[in-house]
């Protein structure tokens, strides 16, 4: 008797809580890891190289406010991720693109990198948030090597940027373009099937997170717009949609769990999107990728990567030593290291350089403008080092000044350096070669300690000598 009233006790007990089950373990979408011949490790490796490669030729904002926001959101979303796809090798990473066009593109094994186009499109945190769930769910179901492990490739067969970008959302036609090139690889583009899994996953992702999955809906939406009027959107070419994409994502909404005040405006969204569209103009994509093409360097610092900053850096050698290149001849400090790139080179004392490029030494190179008027083609290029370094200001005009013995310009811009925190004093020097290509010296110290580099500053300005 007894025996038989546990049972039945048990039986009911059973019942009551299958029915009290949310609906979502009920009827939410499952989805399978697809088949992956290769390690989680193999993603984490191609996923870094390509993260140096996108580092080293896209222009990122250099905004640590914004950088820590996307950051939160980002790590917000990691958690989120439901314990059966979470790859403890993973290392997911958030980067701003200061690009115009609404795209955003995971590679494999975590970085992100989330175009500032992106953000400003945004009409809140959730459809942000919502375009970073869809990326980071490629990510988190292995797509990547799972579609190379169904072509059977091998992994040294997987190619650099153009080999892994195929999941990257992009908007408009000047996106598509940018997708045409960085996806033409082995994964020109993900399948239909993979882009409704990013779909789903993303979906419960959101929940999980308290954001609405209806946002990733309305955004894609957004990015449907862009076509202009001109039919299906060009960047379908390198993110096919699976067919009834808003419907069946809001359809996905109603069988999760999702807060009754989803967040939606915050704080952190509105501060960090006034703070983009107050920066200078971003460029497109495509034209991000003109400048890659004709060799010229994005602004991004990179080169400097692995150096580490000191509050205590030495002064300019009095001792100099000489510099050449294909494109320069020079004196400059002998304590000062130096970090070519492809057109230009940087000049900085232990303790001046970092991962986010110098706080005390000097850029020389030159660029390939599109005008021959020396004083728009010197504007031109301070609003590219404005636009990768949104914390400084121009202070001030123009002021005519001879360079390598050409007529030009110099204008001075400051701000507080988010490495050193300290008012950061930057002067740039432009003039128009007899080639058409705009000569540039830039130079970087703390307000501070300006005056200990003027003799340094003044003596290199005047030994460089362009090699026509």
């Amino acid at each position: 008797m007894k025996t038989h009233f546990g049972k039945a006790f048990t039986a009911v007990l059973l019942a009551s809580t299958i029915a009290l089950l949310p609906i979502l373990s009920i009827g939410q979408t499952r989805i399978s890891m697809p088949k992956n011949k290769y390690k989680a490790q193999d993603d984490v490796k191609l996923g870094n190289d390509a993260a140096r490669q996108v580092e080293q030729q896209f222009p990122l904002v250099n905004d640590a406010a914004a950088q820590r926001y996307l950051e939160s959101v980002g790590q917000r979303l990691v958690a989120a991720i439901p314990p059966e796809y979470q790859q403890p090798a993973f290392h997911y990473r958030f980067k701003i693109v200061n690009a115009s066009d609404i795209n955003a593109f995971a590679l494999p094994g975590g970085p992100m990198f989330v175009n500032r186009g992106m953000i400003e499109a945004a009409k809140n945190e959730g459809e942000m948030a919502g375009v970073m769930a869809h990326e980071m769910s490629h990510v988190a179901l292995r797509h990547a090597t799972a579609q190379q492990t169904k072509v059977n490739s091998p992994l040294n067969q997987i190619l650099g940027i153009g080999a892994i970008l195929g999941g990257a959302v992009l908007g408009g036609e000047a996106g598509a373009q940018a997708g045409q090139v960085f996806a033409a690889g082995y994964f020109l583009k993900f399948s239909r099937e993979y882009e409704k899994q990013a779909d789903i996953l993303g979906a419960r992702i959101m929940a999980n997170a308290g954001y609405d999955p209806r946002d990733l809906a309305n955004m894609f939406r957004t990015i449907e717009q862009q076509g202009g009027g001109r039919g299906a959107p060009e960047w379908l070419s390198s993110h096919p949609n699976p067919g009834n994409r808003f419907q069946y994502i809001n359809q996905e909404a109603t069988l999760l769990q999702v807060s009754p005040n989803p967040i939606k405006i915050t704080q952190g969204f509105s501060r960090t999107q006034e703070k983009l569209r107050s920066m200078p103009k971003a460029r497109s994509m495509s034209q991000i990728q003109q400048s890659i093409q004709q060799g010229q360097s994005p602004g991004n610092t990179s080169q400097t990567t692995g150096g580490r900053y000191s509050s205590s850096v030495q002064l300019p050698s009095t001792r100099t030593r000489s510099f050449s290149n294909n494109l320069i001849q020079m004196e400059v400090p002998g304590n000062w290291r130096d970090f070519p790139m492809v057109t230009s080179v940087q000049f900085a004392p232990e303790g001046g350089y970092g991962d986010q490029g110098i706080t005390h030494g000097v850029l020389v190179g030159v660029d390939t403008s599109t005008v021959s008027n020396t004083q728009q083609a010197s504007q031109n290029y301070v609003s590219t080092v404005l636009q990768g370094n949104s914390y400084l200001r121009q202070q001030g005009g123009y002021t005519r000044f001879n360079l390598s013995g050409c007529q030009g310009y110099t204008t001075t811009l400051s701000g507080i350096s988010p490495v050193t925190n300290r008012l950061e004093a930057v002067t740039v020097y432009t003039a128009m070669l007899s080639n058409g290509q705009l000569l540039f010296v830039t130079t970087v110290t703390p307000q501070s300690e300006a005056y200990r580099y003027s003799n340094a500053f003044r003596n290199l300005l005047a030994s460089i000598h362009v090699n026509d």
